[in-house]
């Protein structure tokens, strides 16, 4: 499975919430044959943060444009546990929900990977990663916001960067750190170089002319 083994060079994750939705599947095809490891779905409520965006319906719609890609959605919601049958029946591969919105996470944990998917954890900008510390040795991976979430196309804030390092020291080879927000090729090295080895990025990508470039700048440059 995707985000448990480890990886030679950071795993690229168009984010589909900058996608053309009027040609969804068109999209995210275009971005896999361009070089990307897997599409990152933003799921929001309009509570947990202040946007809406999709639900499992898009999720299922990805599946049938791309059946062998990898689905990474993350719940930017109140109440993930109520929304994680849905989304697997919609096929996603790994579901990621934030410990700001959970009182017994571990156990969210386990039910999602009881079910044949990975599970993740995310932390808002605010969150130091010690809320984390006693759940990295249960998710297979820990996403930090490199923006506030809600929405698109915001500036990169590096205080990201030492909770990163923070849990990649901690965790195996085998366990990802994902990084979402402002990611672009200018700021991507010093991402990797702090321990990301799964990048997610949407404007960026699906802004530019050359899905390719951007994607190969992402992972090496």
């Amino acid at each position: 499975m995707l985000f448990r083994r480890p990886v030679v060079s950071a795993l690229i994750g168009p984010s589909i919430l900058s996608a053309n939705f009027a040609d969804l599947g068109k999209d995210v095809c275009a971005v896999l044959k361009s070089g990307a490891d897997y599409i990152h779905v933003d799921v929001m409520d309009g509570h947990f943060v202040p946007n809406l965006s999709m639900g499992p319906a898009v999720c299922a719609a990805v599946r049938r444009a791309a059946p062998r890609a990898w689905i990474d959605v993350h719940l930017m919601i109140t109440n993930p546990a109520d929304f994680v049958d849905p989304f697997l029946a919609a096929g996603a591969n790994n579901l990621t929900f934030h410990i700001e919105t959970v009182r017994k996470p571990a156990a969210l944990v386990r039910q999602i990977q009881s079910k044949g998917a990975t599970a993740g954890i995310a932390i808002k900008p605010a969150t130091p990663w010690t809320a984390i510390k006693s759940l990295l040795s249960l998710a297979d991976v820990f996403l930090v916001m490199s923006v506030h979430p809600g929405f698109s196309g915001q500036k990169f804030l590096r205080s990201a960067l030492p909770k990163v390092r923070a849990i990649r020291e901690r965790i195996s080879d085998n366990q990802r750190v994902e990084l979402d927000g402002g990611v672009t090729p200018q700021n991507a090295q010093m991402c990797r170089r702090a321990g990301c080895d799964a990048l997610v990025s949407g404007s960026e990508i699906f802004e530019s002319k050359n899905y390719a470039r951007v994607i190969t700048a992402l992972r090496s440059g």
